[in-house]
């Protein structure tokens, strides 16, 4: 095991700048645009009115994430993905590796992509992760989305992005 991560290693140092494509933060998998058809006009008049809906939908939370990038607060929309992806991690080992990533990505203060909660919910959500469990990150979890209910939703629907969706 040793061996195979010195070689990794050594070949990741011997390569140009390129290499630096592999290091892929949060999550895993490099994230494609959803192949997912454009939403009925029905489906995203629905979330105007719904966040949750509008998350649930590939397409609505990619044209979401788009938004919120170009208002630079797409660290809420992939906190909350994060959160969903972390809840149905089934193995503990797992569980507690995302919990350390989410952690140092999103709640440690100076995170890369800091996401604004109040020092309380930060305090009871480093707390849980002491034993990492499913719903560690859910206090923290409902205080994005209700931010991003209040706060991005509005605007998002208001924005252009909306706008192309329902023509």
């Amino acid at each position: 095991r040793a061996k195979e991560i010195k070689t990794k290693l050594g070949t990741l140092l011997q390569k140009p700048d390129s290499t630096i494509d592999f290091i892929i933060p949060y999550p895993e998998k490099p994230e494609k645009p959803p192949k997912a058809q454009k939403p009925s006009l029905e489906e995203a008049l629905q979330w105007r009115d719904s966040l949750e809906k509008l998350l649930q939908n590939p397409y609505g939370l990619a044209s979401f994430r788009s938004f919120l990038r170009s208002e630079f607060s797409e660290e809420n929309a992939e906190f909350w993905v994060a959160c969903e992806d972390y809840k149905k991690t089934k193995s503990p080992v797992k569980m507690a590796e995302k919990a350390k990533k989410i952690y140092e990505e999103f709640i440690q203060t100076e995170a890369p992509k800091e996401v604004n909660i109040d020092h309380f919910t930060k305090a009871v959500t480093m707390k849980n992760l002491v034993e990492p469990s499913p719903t560690s990150f859910d206090m923290a979890q409902k205080r994005i989305f209700a931010l991003m209910e209040k706060d991005s939703l509005p605007r998002f629907v208001r924005s252009e992005f909306y706008h192309e969706l329902i023509k």
